[in-house]
This record gives structure tokens, sequence and C-alpha cells, in this order.
């Protein structure tokens, strides 16, 4: 609504080149000299700067704004990190813990992939979800203390994979938006794989969309046939890891093959006063300088 202020500066830019003043006869107005036109206009002119700045002045308080640049939004990844807590993953792992040793890994690789959600699922023969994925990374380090095999119940004691995965997937089916994962950390065959469980439960996971990558974290070396079915079926991939250093290893090329996504949007709108700056500037400069001669004289 300010804009209408505009008015004020044209009116007084036309009045300035209509009006006559207040004439006074001077000796030499009778005489053959030219008439000055140029003179006049250029004049007229330098008295037309006034208005001009009070137009840019009206301009900044109407606050004048643009669409920012389009930034460039990373798209959510919704990884679950599905975690063995069968009692073979308290043996020992270099010098801890195979369980220790990929929970160590699995927040170091949560830290540099900032952005995106990650959820914890521990299981055995039943499953647990420990917490939603969240971008609330502090919730992995906060685990650790209450995560420990030791201190689990009887029924986490075997290992029933298709079981997990089938309760990680309806965890992710829940996430309204981005890539779905599952970070599978394990150290053996699962109890569950029989009769075409494992084809099944791929199918599943690939009919949502979700890639299943799979840690074998010390392999013990049996029925991990399924494992690999799963994997492929979903997209993903099998890794083994035979000592912490590869462990680490593992998440970086997990974190290759699964890269964030970008998509652009556009931001806000900004205030955008630098055109108007300068403009300001330069008619201020200008008028200025015509004060010191180029103006009608004062009577």
């Amino acid at each position: 609504m300010l804009l209408w202020l505009l008015a004020l500066p044209v009116v007084l830019s036309f009045w300035q080149w209509v009006r006559r003043g207040h004439p006074v006869v001077l000796p030499f107005d009778y005489g053959t000299q030219r008439e000055g036109r140029r003179l006049r206009a250029l004049v007229n002119l330098a008295n037309t700067l006034p208005a001009l700045l009070l137009a840019v002045a009206v301009l900044f308080l109407a606050g004048p704004r643009r669409p920012a640049p389009p930034e460039n939004e990373r798209i959510l990844n919704n990884i679950i990190i599905c975690l063995d807590m069968s009692g073979s993953m308290s043996m020992r792992f270099g010098s801890t813990t195979r369980f220790d040793a990929a929970m160590a890994s699995a927040r170091q690789f949560c830290e540099y992939r900032r952005g995106d959600a990650f959820g914890l699922t521990v299981f055995g023969v039943e499953y647990l979800h420990w917490f939603p994925p969240t971008k609330e990374l502090s919730a992995i380090r906060n685990a650790l203390p209450f995560v420990q095999p030791a201190r689990m119940l009887p029924w986490f004691g075997g290992t029933m994979i298709a079981n997990a995965l089938a309760g990680c997937k309806g965890r992710l089916v829940r996430t309204k938006e981005g890539d779905r994962a599952i970070i599978l950390i394990t150290d053996g065959g699962s109890g569950d794989f029989v009769g075409g469980r494992d084809r099944q439960i791929a199918q599943e996971l690939a009919a949502a969309k979700i890639r299943v990558f799979t840690i074998l974290v010390g392999n013990d070396g049996f029925g991990v046939d399924g494992i690999y079915t799963i994997a492929a079926g979903t997209g993903g991939k099998v890794f083994e890891a035979g000592d912490p250093g590869a462990l680490a290893a593992v998440f970086r090329e997990i974190d290759q093959m699964q890269k964030a996504k970008f998509k652009q949007v556009t931001s806000d709108w900004v205030d955008y006063y630098r055109p108007l700056s300068l403009a300001g500037a330069v008619i201020a400069g200008l008028w200025g300088l015509t004060l010191f001669g180029v103006r009608y004289t004062p009577w």
C-alpha cells in the first residue's frame, strides 16, 4: 500500500518542470542573447533529483523483496540398525567384543551421516525396537549402557533374522518420506530361514523399497545363505568384517552405496535493498554536486 506514496515525487517532478517561480526583471532580459533552453533543462533536471530521492525512500519503506536463490535440501534416509543380541555377540573381537565393536562403528557411521534418521532394533529369537528412526544422534550413544547382550532376557539368546527384518519393515513403512534401508549386524545364520522364508522376506522388503546391508561380524560360518539371498533380493550387499578395522571400512563402503540425495527447493523471500541503496547513493551524490551551482537563484 505504501507504493501509492510514489504519487508525491511524480507531482513534485511535474511541478518543477511547469512552475514559473517569481520572475525578476534584469537589465539583460531584453537583450539579444539566446533563450537558454538547455541550461533551463539542466537546472530542472538537477531540481528533480530530490523528488527521485523521495521515490527511492518510498520504495525502501515498501520493503522490496525477492526469492532467495534455490537451495539444495537433503532427502532423508531412514536407516534402522538391526543388531544381533545373541550370546555369541559377546565373544572376543580384536581387543573388544563383537557387540561393542559393532556399536562403536555404528555410532561413527551415524556421525558422518548427519541429516539422516537412524533407528535401533535389537533381536535374538524376538526383536525389540529400542528407538524409532530419529535425527537425534545422541540416541545411539545413550543406548550403549543399556543395550548389552548380558543384560538381555533369555529369549534373546537365539537368532531369528527373518523375524527381526519383518519387524524393521513394519517400522520403516510408517515413514512418510525419504529412502529406506536396514543395516543388519550379525555373526551367523538364522533359525527361521527354512521353507523359503528368506526369499519371502526379501520380496517383501524389495516391494517396500527397503535395501538390506548385512555385516557379518566374525562370521561363524554356518547358515548364512539366506543372508546373501536377502541382500541380493533387496539391492543390498553382504560384508564380512574379521576385525574392528575392517568393520569401520565396511560402514564407509555402505556410506558410498547408500548415498545422500538432494532436491532443489525454492527458499523463502528475502529483503532486497541493494539496487535501491546504490540508486539512492548516486542520486544523493549528484544532488550534492548540483548544489554548487546548477540551481535557480533563491530570488
